[in-house]
């Protein structure tokens, strides 16, 4: 079984798009205004702005920590050396 990569799925706008869509439709198909159904897909655009940022900053900082580790490492390797 393969695995799912979350974080590329999380950030995909496609995917935020279209959950604000649906949700947007049902509201409407529901008896809601327009109005209503905007703002609420709107929320959910948003709320899609803030989770991409965070997993994207995570996944920056984890992949900077990681490599000034292995900086530092080879750094105090080589004072060892001298």
């Amino acid at each position: 079984m393969k695995n799912i990569d979350w974080a590329r799925k999380l950030t995909s706008r496609k995917l935020w798009l279209s959950i604000a869509s649906f949700v947007s439709m049902m509201i409407v198909a529901a008896g809601g205004t327009e109005n209503k159904a905007a703002q609420i897909a709107a929320l959910i655009m948003a709320g899609a702005t803030v989770i991409g940022y965070v997993i994207g900053e995570g996944l920056a900082d984890n992949a900077s920590a990681g490599t000034s580790v292995d900086q530092e490492i080879e750094y105090v390797t080589d004072k060892e050396e001298e």
